[in-house]
């Protein structure tokens, strides 16, 4: 059996950075990847959706990937997102990660159109062919990517190797069941959707990766341990108060994304920036809801830490 410890834990997916001018800021990123060092979670998940990746070119995507690899100095396990809207660019960028000595890279289905389960294979493949000597995961978001991870394709996947898991972010859980059960102990599967985490994690995903543990990861790393503990009582009480907060995110007017990098602007110091267009970002009003937002998750740290 292969050894998938590094990837059991809280991995917070990656935000992108910004500076004033609304480009990639390499100190930006430096500080973010020091500030989930300090956090204590498991690693990072980078140039994926929270990192939207869709909105930057190659060499923005290596830019970034770059940085985190500096600053993280061997004390994150890395998994680098590197799926493009083709095989080529996607094959540059897994060569790219490769060679900065990432732990692992991920890449969504081909989107757009939507293309046979053999041709995602051979995508997929001939993404994992570009960087021989590093673990593949499969991302998992059918409702974004518009097709679906299906067990026979799973199944198929599990000839390459590298492949070691999924990174599940459809909403079912019992998806993560499915896809554990089939492949087994020597695969693991990460729990995408960050209102599902406890019931996720209880039903198979042995680690998970979510868009807003950046912002409250303490609080995740809590209720992981409460999993571990058996203290399902207050991990299912701090997922309440979890959810919450991300419907209140979810209430702004601008991109969640831009929500939580006003957040982590108050709550921390961190400032990486707004969002890219076309995603909205935040109007005047929404600074009440990001306010109400912060309080409430420093009143949480309160009182479950």
């Amino acid at each position: 059996m292969r050894n998938l410890e590094k990837y059991k834990g809280i991995i917070p997916a990656f935000y992108a950075c910004y500076d004033k001018d609304g480009k990639i800021s390499p100190e930006g990123v430096k500080a973010l990847t020091k500030y989930f060092v300090e956090k204590g979670v498991k690693g990072v998940y980078v140039n994926g959706s929270s990192g939207e990746c869709i909105y930057q070119s190659v060499q923005e995507r290596q830019l970034v990937l770059e940085s985190v690899m500096k600053a993280a100095e061997g004390k994150l396990t890395v998994i680098a997102h590197v799926a493009c809207n083709n095989t080529q660019d996607s094959q540059t960028l897994a060569k790219h990660a490769e060679s900065l000595g990432a732990d692992a890279i991920a890449a969504i289905p081909p989107i757009y159109f939507h293309l046979p389960e053999h041709a995602m294979a051979k995508y997929w493949n001939d993404i994992s062919e570009a960087a021989p000597n590093t673990d593949f995961v499969i991302y998992n978001i059918p409702q974004l990517a518009g097709v679906a991870l299906t067990p026979g394709l799973f199944a198929e996947m599990r000839k390459n190797p590298n492949v070691i898991g999924v990174k599940n972010s459809s909403m079912p859980v019992q998806d993560i069941q499915v896809f554990k059960q089939e492949a087994g102990a020597d695969y693991i599967v990460f729990n995408g959707p960050d209102e599902q985490f406890i019931s996720g994690r209880v039903i198979g995903a042995e680690g998970a990766i979510g868009g807003t543990y950046g912002v409250m990861p303490e609080l995740f790393l809590k209720m992981d341990a409460c999993i571990k503990e058996n203290n399902m009582e207050l991990a299912k009480e701090i997922q309440y108060a979890c959810n919450e907060i991300i419907y209140k995110m979810c209430s702004a007017h601008g991109n969640l994304y831009a929500v939580m990098k006003a957040i982590l602007k108050l709550n921390e110091g961190l400032d990486i920036g707004s969002v890219r267009a076309p995603l909205p970002a935040l109007a005047d009003t929404d600074m009440e809801i990001v306010n109400e937002a912060a309080k409430m998750i420093c009143e949480a740290k309160k009182k479950y830490l």
